[in-house]
């Protein structure tokens, strides 16, 4: 069995200050088996660490709609933000990726679908992730994601949400071994969720990678 966490982001995305080659090494030492990089908006960090360990690296996408972030895992070409979800999930099954709703409930992330618009598309989707770690320690959002996974049958997915090295591990999927996109979810059928929050002080980092890039006060080389 496999630990696969499966939701991560490195210096390629606008709140994170983490070279993939310290993820991939931080992964590493949290025990985990493989790990998926899922920029916002982009493929470039998960190419970039792809490159470095092809085999331990899941290449995805967290895009932003105009109703909220969807994440997909088994990406080739990068879907652009600003769509209607449909049009997103359409451009991302053409290219035969498993697409899962991150943190959907959650109801302090402005990037968090909502209820509504996530049964407008429940039915488009794969899986729906039931346990991200930046979720707030006492806000119920992951019980509540886990509860409309089982209602609607999807599969589930977890994640740390990490933009540290530090945060990555803190939530994954104990599941069988698989090669590419259909052997991927048969084995999330099998999954079991683990997971444990982070700090509520982790997102005092995305925070300050923001404004670190945005003022120039790091020198960020990608």
């Amino acid at each position: 069995m496999w630990k696969v966490d499966l939701h991560n982001h490195t210096v390629f995305s606008k709140d994170s200050l983490a070279s993939p080659q310290k993820m991939i090494e931080a992964a590493k030492a949290a025990g985990l088996d493989k790990m998926a990089i899922t920029e916002h908006n982009n493929l470039r960090g998960a190419l970039a660490a792809k490159e470095i360990d092809p085999d331990f690296v899941i290449v995805g996408e967290e895009v932003m709609t105009t109703e909220g972030e969807i994440i997909a895992y088994f990406v080739k070409e990068e879907v652009p933000k600003g769509l209607r979800p449909e049009e997103a999930i359409e451009r991302l099954r053409e290219q035969g990726a498993v697409i899962s709703v991150p943190h959907p409930l959650d109801a302090v992330r402005r990037s968090a679908m909502g209820l509504e618009s996530v049964l407008r598309i429940i039915n488009v989707v794969d899986a729906v992730e039931v346990f991200n770690a930046r979720v707030l320690l006492f806000d119920p959002a992951n019980r509540k994601a886990d509860e409309l996974a089982e209602k609607y049958g999807k599969l589930k997915t977890a994640g740390s949400d990490a933009h540290t090295p530090w945060e990555t591990g803190h939530a994954y999927v104990v599941m069988p071994e698989f090669s590419n996109a259909e052997e991927f979810k048969k084995s999330l059928a099998k999954g079991q969720i683990v997971g444990r929050k982070s700090i509520p002080f982790v997102h005092l980092a995305s925070t300050y990678a923001k404004w670190a890039k945005k003022l120039k006060l790091v020198r960020v080389v990608t």
